[in-house]
């Protein structure tokens, strides 16, 4: 019988039975890979994710992220200390987690897999990207009101950019203890961009404005200034939007920053095929799979289960809705005071959701007349929407931080 006890006080049984809460939270780690694997909403981050928020919830297992207070201060301790008095995935979360240092290297990946070209042969579209986040300021101020101080209603405003590393990279610096719901409210309604948009679209656009040709609207219309040499620009874009941007909005640069040098590679070509080759896939895949890991062990019963993370989940919804009426609404009004039309799913792509969003928009004008394929006009404000959220989490951090 000592045997048989010592065997079961080995296992987490008792643990779980004493704290039913964990039991919750592995149900959920189990949905969202669910999610993530078998209906591949963003499985890159979302099966990452689902593995931390398993492995933080073990009873005994020491792999859930700590909070540093003043009593356990652990952002004075060494790394080896980390590791040996709170384990290796509190030492990964402090090394490169509360660093800051893994979002910015997933942007040099995103970066280097962007195409600028679209949104350079049609800078008119782009404004429509910046339009689109309104949605993090109408959820920031919003979050005010329900009781959330200023810096946790700007990580929660965030969202509305459609951004998973923006959104978890503003959560790092203005409240790290919201991490895990602000990560996992980005990431879910990323996936859901496809239910979304065309839901936000059937309430506000007719059917007239869907069938707005944009190619036809070129040939009436066409542009008066043509782009002869497109590789030469897309090599000097970068360099000059890095250097406005690090002038204008400094705190952005680690985004924006990282953004446009993984872009230069790109299109440099083959003299920097091999930092092109790593930061689109060696760099960007480990950074993704130890940010999703290290997000997702923050997510115990303890910091997850509350009404505040209903509210995050329920506030992400609201700013990832009101980005995408945002850009609408900016196109609506563009299409009164101008005779070369704009179609109203252009605004709609505003989001940082790249390229899903631009392909949503695509075919839902497709839908409506089989001859539109707008996805090349799409991608200019969906390109630039990813711009405008790092230049807007920027902003949160320099006034709210």
């Amino acid at each position: 019988m000592e045997i048989l006890q010592k065997i079961y006080d080995m296992t987490a049984f008792g643990e779980l039975i004493e704290t039913p809460a964990t039991l919750l939270m592995l149900l959920l780690a189990m949905v969202l890979l669910y999610l993530g694997i078998q209906k591949k909403y963003e499985p890159l981050l979302l099966v990452p994710i689902a593995f931390g928020v398993l492995l933080a919830n073990f009873p005994g297992g020491g792999m859930d992220v700590v909070a540093s207070t003043p009593e356990n201060n652990i952002m004075h301790l060494t790394l080896i200390e980390i590791a040996k008095d709170y384990g290796i995935m509190n030492m990964l979360y402090y090394s490169l987690i509360k660093t800051g240092l893994l979002p910015p290297l997933i942007f040099l990946g995103v970066g280097a897999l962007t195409d600028f070209g679209p949104m350079l042969r049609n800078l008119r579209l782009a404004f429509f990207g910046a339009a689109a986040q309104i949605g993090i300021f109408t959820v920031l101020i919003s979050a005010l009101f329900l009781g959330f101080t200023i810096q946790e209603a700007g990580a929660l405003g965030i969202i509305g950019g459609a951004d998973g590393p923006t959104a978890i990279y503003t959560a790092i610096v203005l409240a790290p203890h919201l991490l895990g719901p602000i990560a996992i409210a980005a990431y879910s309604y990323m996936a859901l961009v496809p239910v979304i948009i065309p839901l936000i679209v059937r309430l506000t656009v007719s059917e007239k404005e869907l069938k707005i040709n944009m190619k036809e609207e070129e040939r009436k219309f066409p542009n008066k200034v043509k782009i002869k040499n497109l590789r030469t620009v897309k090599i000097i874009f970068p360099i000059v939007l890095a250097t406005i941007v690090s002038l204008l909005v400094p705190t952005s640069v680690p985004l924006v920053g990282m953004l446009l040098f993984g872009n230069l590679v790109k299109e440099i070509g083959t003299d920097t095929n091999r930092l092109f080759t790593a930061a689109s896939e060696t760099i960007m895949n480990t950074a993704t799979i130890f940010l999703g890991l290290c997000v997702g062990a923050t997510m115990t019963a303890q910091t997850f289960l509350n009404s505040e993370t209903l509210l995050i989940v329920v506030g992400g919804f609201v700013a990832f809705a009101i980005s995408i009426l945002g850009g609408i609404m900016a196109v609506k009004c563009y299409n009164l005071f101008s005779k070369k039309k704009i179609n109203p799913l252009i605004g709609a792509t505003g989001l940082s959701a790249v390229p899903m969003a631009s392909r949503v928009a695509n075919e839902i004008a497709l839908r409506h007349d089989p001859k539109n394929h707008i996805l090349q006009y799409a991608m200019s404000s969906n390109i630039s929407g990813v711009i405008g959220s790092a230049v807007a989490a920027g902003v949160l951090i320099a006034f709210l931080s």
